[in-house]
């Protein structure tokens, strides 16, 4: 049997050893050990990279220098998109390092929105495959397409896969939603430590409904209309079935699913694998982590919110399952939680006399039940909902730009002293609303997050640090703290954690402190949040490893982007 090329052997405190068979410019053309003008002089001459570089010797500091003034000058975010992306496929840990250094400026970048704009242009600007491509197609071709990573059962920790029907804001984009993919391992390895060797981008190519695509002569993937019958629950089942074959210890991760797939995927799949969907689970556990904080803010407990979600989606329901939950580990009944909940879509308020999807069934109301609210037939809107529900916190996943006008606002002061108002439709122009806005129409009582990123805003005298209620804050820190314990399963207590790790870290009860902490913490975030998810799953007989320094583990397991000692074979 032919010995590996190379191989890299994790140390103490996330260090690596790289032993290395090759030499001269496969050296170079291997990411994950090209340091390029780094290289010694006396490793150059050991690999044969002698004159296959330019005499000087570089530091991985003065790397990081000289590419970030080339980022620096790049004109738009694309083509800092392209640079990244290209410095990953030369250098591996030169581009984590940088990341990791400049996390909150790059991560719009390497992410959303502008991994938008990438995966819109995918087939145009295709250079070298990243990933797994599996056809909805070829079902049979699943197991051994993953066999061919050339990875065993113990060397992968998660897997990120998409169908790419629900792609940001910009819907299906077929086989260039592998970049989605791409990109959230990427945010796994800068805020978490997750090797990029131990993860895998996965795209189900299901086909595509997107006409511009299918009409692309450049399209890369399956050409013809996204299949939506048993087929496409027979290449999940394979590839759920594969990786639990190949890859025993994974947790698999579901990322931009449609929402007809994405939580009928989760149900099925919960109880089975260790598995995650970030737009319904992470979302929810990220707006329940400003929750948290915004309500001890307010000297409340969740058991006592009302809340009203303007936007009964996946996501939109998604927070309220989540929410529900711990309103019922704080002891109220499931009836008695569900009742604490008035989600509605663009056609009002949900109601039984009305079509509904099956996750929207439990939230809806029986118009008799609403008899003392006084509205007459038809749709009960978000005005009616607040003037009689009195709500303390109103939650906007609607993509509706100004959905809550003044008038719902100052409604909503008028009868909380600290009212919870959370617009989280991204980008700006789809927020419900802007907090500069919900700052004067309450005096600056107002507890807010956002999904988009805002400035500081000066009122009153007193400054106020805006919460990004960014997914980032949460799923790094959950896969490396099922990583660490090995958890055979993701559970709600688990998940809710991690919320209440990432709100512990902001003190919100000061007038202007952000709900959450900022995106430049996201390193130290993630490991706060390894370490209390690691104990949840230990405590409910999750973790198929001992913890014995659950905080050392953590961070032993987080690697760190510097280049590892040679052993040159």
């Amino acid at each position: 049997m032919t010995a590996a090329p190379y191989r890299l052997i994790p140390e103490p405190n996330g260090a690596v050893r790289a032993e290395v068979r090759l030499r001269g410019s496969s050296v170079l053309s291997s990411p994950a050990l090209n340091r390029g003008t780094a290289f010694t002089l006396a490793e150059r001459e050991a690999l044969h990279l002698t004159g296959l570089l330019p005499t000087g010797v570089s530091t991985l500091e003065g790397q990081v220098r000289r590419v970030y003034a080339q980022y620096s000058e790049t004109s738009t975010n694309l083509r800092k998109w392209v640079l990244l992306a290209n410095l990953r496929d030369r250098n591996e840990v030169l581009f984590y390092r940088l990341l990791s250094e400049h996390i909150s400026e790059m991560l719009p970048v390497i992410y959303t929105p502008t991994v938008g704009e990438a995966i819109e242009r995918f087939s145009q600007e295709f250079r070298r495959p990243k990933g797994v491509y599996l056809s909805v197609d070829h079902p049979e071709d699943v197991e051994n397409a993953l066999r061919n990573t050339g990875l065993g059962p113990d060397d992968v920790d998660l897997l990120v896969a998409t169908d790419s029907e629900g792609i940001l804001g910009i819907g299906d984009q077929g086989i260039g939603g592998i970049e989605i993919s791409v990109g959230k391992l990427a945010v796994y390895t800068a805020a978490a430590g997750i090797h990029p060797r131990r993860a895998l981008a996965v795209v189900l190519d299901v086909g595509t409904d997107n006409q511009k695509l299918l009409n692309d002569e450049l399209y890369l993937g399956e050409r013809h209309a996204r299949v939506r019958d048993g087929r496409y629950d027979a290449l999940i089942e394979a590839y759920v079935t594969a990786c639990q074959k190949l890859f025993p210890n994974a947790m698999l991760h579901w990322e931009d699913f449609g929402a007809s797939n994405a939580r009928r995927i989760l149900n099925k799949y919960a109880d089975r694998v260790c598995t995650f969907n970030d737009d319904m689970q992470g979302t929810a556990a990220v707006v329940l982590a400003a929750a948290f904080s915004a309500v001890r803010a307010a000297g409340s407990k969740m058991r006592d919110q009302r809340i009203v979600i303007h936007g009964a989606g996946t996501a939109g329901l998604g927070i309220a399952d989540m929410m529900r939950e711990q309103m019922i580990r704080e002891g109220l009944s499931p009836e008695e939680a569900t009742a604490r909940f008035y989600p509605l879509t663009r056609n009002g308020l949900l109601t039984h006399d009305n079509p509904l999807l099956d996750f929207q069934v439990p939230y809806a109301r029986r118009r008799e039940d609403l008899a003392d609210w006084g509205v007459a037939a038809g749709p009960i809107s978000l005005t009616d909902v607040v003037r009689n529900a009195r709500p303390t916190m109103i939650i906007g996943t609607s993509t509706q730009h100004g959905a809550f006008p003044e008038e719902i606002v100052r409604m909503m002061a008028s009868f909380n002293d600290r009212p919870i108002i959370l617009p989280l439709s991204n980008p700006t122009s789809k927020a419900e609303a802007i907090p500069s806005d919900l700052l004067e129409w309450t005096d600056g009582r107002a507890l807010i997050a956002t999904g988009s990123p805002f400035e500081p805003i000066s009122y009153g005298g007193i400054t106020y640090q805006i919460a990004q209620a960014n997914n980032a804050l949460v799923f790094p820190g959950l896969g490396l703290g099922v990583t660490v314990a090995r958890a055979d399963r993701i559970t709600d207590g688990m998940i809710a954690a991690s919320a209440d790790a990432v709100a512990r870290l902001s003190n919100a009860t000061q007038r202007g402190a952000s709900l959450l902490p900022p995106m430049t913490d996201l390193r130290a975030v993630s490991a706060a949040v390894a370490v209390a998810v690691a104990q949840q799953a230990e405590q409910e007989g999750h973790a198929q490893v001992e913890l014995t320094d659950v905080i050392q583990q953590v961070h032993d397991h987080m690697w760190r982007p510097v280049y590892p000692e040679l052993e040159i074979l």
